[in-house]
């Protein structure tokens, strides 16, 4: 008589930890992709994407540590980036009336329009990386991260044991 895989018998944290190295593998995989699609083919990047896309959720623009803070990541990094956008007239910073150190970024119509453009494609790519996943693959990965994002928000420390 056959016994068990080797990974059926060990603790379901093994298990656990194989999956979180799958899921890390499959998004620096898709990242790496999307990078390079963007970077090759409409010589961008994804953090300007990653900004542009946020500024497009918010029409009325988001003041810059509002931006950073929604896009985690530090105050210079979106600063850098915006004033490129604003030099190429894809973006504007509007002083916030009542604080003068305190500005909003949005989007020009220009920018608004090239968001639009590259949201297509990376739609497209994301579409293309993932088209083995039927609607119903789709569903359960879906609501299966839904539990681990919900479980994150909850912000319970970690007790390593």
């Amino acid at each position: 008589m056959k016994s068990a895989p080797a990974h059926q018998q060990e603790p379901l944290s093994k298990a656990r930890l194989r999956v979180w190295l799958k899921l890390l593998k499959s998004v620096n995989g898709i990242e790496a992709e999307i990078r390079r699609n963007l970077r090759d083919r409409h010589g961008t990047t994804l953090p300007r994407f990653d900004v542009m896309s946020a500024l497009a959720r918010f029409p009325d623009g988001l003041r810059m540590s509002e931006l950073s803070t929604f896009l985690k990541v530090s105050n210079g990094n979106v600063t850098g980036i915006v004033d490129k956008l604003a030099q190429e007239g894809l973006a504007v910073r509007v002083a916030v009336p009542g604080d003068r150190r305190a500005q909003v970024a949005r989007l020009t119509p220009k920018g608004a329009a090239e968001f639009q453009r590259l949201a297509r494609h990376h739609e497209g790519w994301i579409d293309t990386l993932l088209a083995g996943l039927s609607a119903q693959h789709v569903e359960e990965l879906s609501g299966t991260l839904d539990m681990i994002l919900s479980r994150q928000s909850e912000k319970e420390p970690i007790d390593a044991q």
